[in-house]
């Protein structure tokens, strides 16, 4: 049995995303064969280089998302500490008329 490629009116194309190539038959319009592309291989200092970025973008998310959670826990205590000094004084306790109801 003949190649795809040996056939005439058979032209092959292959995709610039992915390298996967693909025998078109002219005539029928049809893919008469594929090949998956083959990924190139990286050298272990790119490998190394992409893994330390990775890591340092983990490390900032972190650090960021850390903080943020020490913002909202200092925010939280400032409003219990302000909700505390109010319930002490008695503050909370107004009625309708704005009137305050607790009693020396």
């Amino acid at each position: 049995m003949t190649e795809p490629e040996d056939k005439p009116g058979v032209f092959r194309v292959t995709c610039p995303g992915c390298a996967t190539v693909l025998w078109i038959d002219v005539a029928t319009r049809e893919i008469i064969k594929s090949e998956k592309g083959r990924k190139a291989k990286g050298s272990l200092d790119d490998l190394l280089v992409k893994e330390k970025k990775r890591q340092e973008e983990f490390d900032r998310k972190f650090d960021a998302t850390f903080e943020l959670h020490q913002q909202k826990h200092s925010l939280a205590e400032a409003k219990f500490k302000r909700a505390m000094e109010k319930a002490e004084k008695g503050e909370g306790e107004e009625d309708d008329s704005g009137e305050n109801n607790s009693r020396p």
